[in-house]
């Protein structure tokens, strides 16, 4: 889930807040509130960080689950097991995010 502005005053606070019902933050132990210029800038932060790491979303969904893979290497060996089943997923998403949309 995308970075929201809760998780940008919890990157900036360290977590020491909580929120009402209605959504409210309540800061603890005399915290001083972020300005909403700075909650603004750590949500764009944490979206281009999010963005960035859309790949790796990707490839945790393509890869078989880890009892699959063990078989793998226990059938076959690392080396069948890395290039039949990691580097195709690999491939298909790569760390620039240009794999199919």
């Amino acid at each position: 889930m995308k970075p929201d502005h809760i998780q940008a005053i919890a990157a900036l606070v360290g977590g020491k807040f909580s929120t009402k019902v209605d959504g409210t933050v309540v800061y603890h132990s005399g915290q001083t509130p972020p300005s909403e210029e700075a909650i603004q800038k750590k949500i764009t932060e944490l979206v281009e960080e999010y963005d960035a790491q859309e790949y790796a979303r990707n490839r945790a969904k393509d890869y078989p689950d880890t009892g699959e893979q063990f078989n793998k290497i226990y059938d076959d060996g690392l080396t069948k097991w890395k290039s039949e089943m990691v580097d195709p997923v690999k491939a298909k998403w790569p760390k620039d995010n240009s794999g199919p949309k």
